[in-house]
């Protein structure tokens, strides 16, 4: 229960920073900001509650942490809910300070839902949005997995974490807003109506599919230390 707690807090802070920069700054700080919010997001998650749960915030991360053979089935699914759970607190969270402003609106101000299509930032296809999610959630959980085994410095693992996201956002967010985590996803998209619900389908199996991969590939041996 202390491990899903802290899965939950985490996970708040991870899209409360993150989205929260979208909706609330985005046309100050632009995607490069808005990039640094959610890398800075994984930084301060990952050296609060890290010792206590790992800190993955993000059902791809865990998956890959099952298929990397570092989890099980029953942690995960735990895990998973917990995650959602912090997303949509977050979610909510920000429409209720969004709102007070007299000129804030779901549908013209957004939630940082994902997206991809015509009217979504810069209109990528369906294909790219799922070519990009896979691949960069690859990447991340490769990361991740890499930055966390026994062979690898401790005190730097959040650091080198936290900003692999920020980099995947500078990459990414002109495609789908940038997901690589289905809780992330989940939460903004409950609230943001039918467009954002209509694909939230991609952002659950890319980046569960991009993390179950990395997972795979770590029990193998091609991204893992052989001291771990």
């Amino acid at each position: 229960m202390k491990k899903n707690i802290a899965e939950i807090i985490g996970t708040f802070i991870l899209v409360f920073f993150g989205c929260g920069a979208a909706v609330f700054m985005g046309d100050s700080i632009g995607w490069l900001g808005i990039s640094f919010a959610f890398g800075l997001s994984i930084v301060a998650a990952a050296y609060s509650i890290g010792a206590i749960s790992g800190a993955h915030l993000n059902p791809a991360v865990s998956l890959g942490m099952v298929t990397a053979g570092r989890m099980s089935v029953p942690e995960f699914v735990g895990y998973a809910i917990s995650q959602t759970i912090g997303a949509v607190l977050a979610t909510l969270v920000i429409l209720v300070i969004a709102s007070g402003k007299a000129d804030y609106s779901v549908a013209t101000n957004g939630l940082g839902a994902n997206g991809y299509g015509p009217g979504y930032n810069n209109e990528y296809s369906m294909m790219s949005a799922l070519v990009f999610e896979f691949v960069a959630t690859f990447i991340f959980v490769t990361v991740i997995l890499g930055a966390t085994q026994k062979a690898s410095p401790a005190a730097m693992a959040g650091l080198a974490i936290g900003l692999t996201l920020a980099a995947i956002h500078m990459v990414g967010i002109a495609i789908t807003g940038v997901s690589v985590n289905p809780a992330r996803s989940i939460g903004p998209a409950l609230f943001s109506g039918s467009a954002a619900l209509g694909q939230l389908w991609l952002f659950i199996v890319a980046p569960l599919a991009g993390g179950a991969l990395a997972g795979v590939v770590f029990a193998m041996g091609a991204t893992a230390a052989d001291a771990d």
